[in-house]
């Protein structure tokens, strides 16, 4: 090589990659399995789960996570090509979570048709409200791409859509004035508690999406301009985790049902609370709960994970580092779970084996997809 060339090579600018945040990954992928969990029908052991004790739940983490994950991905494209890039990259994104939505709804309406009716003769069609669309598939097919036909059980994927249509609008709001982008977020937060962003999920009524994406966004991007450096981080302080926990432990009592049987107070309690904890359009008491779910987790696992040891983590990690490949295998095996568990009978050991197996699923298909992104024919 030419001294020129040598030259040339060491002045070059050189890619550096992030490293990836361990806890972001690890709580991923405990997310992803407890977002199986809650898909399962009338599965035992989502009995169990942190939404049954809180306000929030596992949708919280994956939104959450996914800002934080994007901040990555779309921010450093961002500050490395410009806003053009930063539009082509994200519109790739959506592009490919389209057709994962779409693919997704296929697959799992054509499980339900064949696994006929269920144990008490309701058609395992109906249990997802898919009916109408076996009964007038033109017309819905047109709402199902058109995003106007949105069954709840297809809803995350939607919301998240239109989530990363308003990254670039937040992003260069933040580059004209520090403060826009989040005058901008708590202003959509605040119109759809108001009800004036309802997107409409069905063209012969009036229901609106289960997850309202003007409500949400809050939470999305209060992750990303956290990841990014534009929210500061709050250190540790003993204070604020006797706080975060005090929030968390005052919780339960409001949010889990046992409670709500023992004594009418509770019911009645958590009726009054119901604009303030809704899931549809994020109400703020589901924030609040969350953020201190998050404090406490983040200072639990140590200074940037440090805590985060053992072949369970690793493994945890790798389904985070996969996770919406993850969700989609989640989403569709599910349905099958549960279906295959009103057949074996609800017992103990078959919900552990249903549950077991999923798991399993789960960690195999990110594992293969690490592999099928390593490129390993290219070796």
């Amino acid at each position: 090589m030419a001294p020129s060339e040598v030259v040339a090579t060491a002045l070059a600018p050189q890619k550096i990659k992030r490293p990836r945040d361990p806890r972001l990954d690890f709580f991923r992928g405990v997310g992803m399995l407890i977002i199986l969990l809650a898909h399962i029908p009338s599965d035992g052991w989502a009995l169990w789960i942190p939404a049954r004790f809180g306000f929030s739940d596992a949708t919280e983490m994956f939104v959450f996570q996914s800002g934080m994950a994007s901040a990555i991905a779309f921010g450093s494209t961002f500050d490395r090509s410009g806003a053009l890039m930063l539009i082509a990259r994200i519109a790739q994104r959506i592009w490919q979570i389209f057709w994962a939505h779409i693919v997704v709804f296929i697959v799992v309406a054509a499980i339900m048709v064949v696994a006929g009716t269920r144990y008490d003769g309701v058609s395992y069609v109906d249990s997802l409200n898919l009916v109408p669309f076996i009964k007038d598939p033109g017309n819905l097919l047109v709402g199902l791409l058109t995003l106007t036909y949105v069954p709840n059980y297809f809803d995350i994927l939607p919301m998240y859509i239109v989530i990363l249509a308003l990254m670039p609008v937040m992003i260069l709001a933040l580059k004209i004035q520090r403060f826009l982008p989040f005058a901008l977020m708590i202003s959509l937060w605040l119109a759809t508690q108001f009800g004036l962003t309802r997107l409409p999920a069905e063209p012969w009524s009036d229901r609106p999406w289960f997850f309202n994406p003007f409500g949400w966004q809050l939470l999305f991007f209060t992750g990303f301009f956290l990841m990014r450096g534009s929210l500061p981080a709050p250190r540790f302080d003993r204070r604020l985790m006797a706080l975060a926990v005090g929030v968390v432990v005052l919780t339960i009592p409001f949010a889990w049902v046992r409670f709500q049987e023992v004594h009418p107070f509770f019911q009645m309690a958590a009726t009054r609370l119901a604009p303030w904890t809704d899931k549809t359009n994020f109400g703020p008491l589901r924030f609040v709960h969350f953020m201190a779910l998050c404090y406490i987790a983040v200072n639990l696992v140590g200074e940037k994970g440090s805590r985060l040891r053992g072949p369970v983590v690793r493994v945890l990690t790798v389904v985070g580092q996969q996770s919406l490949a993850v969700f989609i295998t989640g989403m569709v095996i599910a349905q099958p779970i549960g279906i295959a568990l009103d057949h074996a009978g609800r017992t103990t050991d078959a919900e552990a084996i249903g549950n077991l197996f999923g798991f399993g699923v789960l960690i195999a298909t990110a594992y293969l997809v690490r592999w099928f992104k390593s490129s390993p024919w290219k070796s």
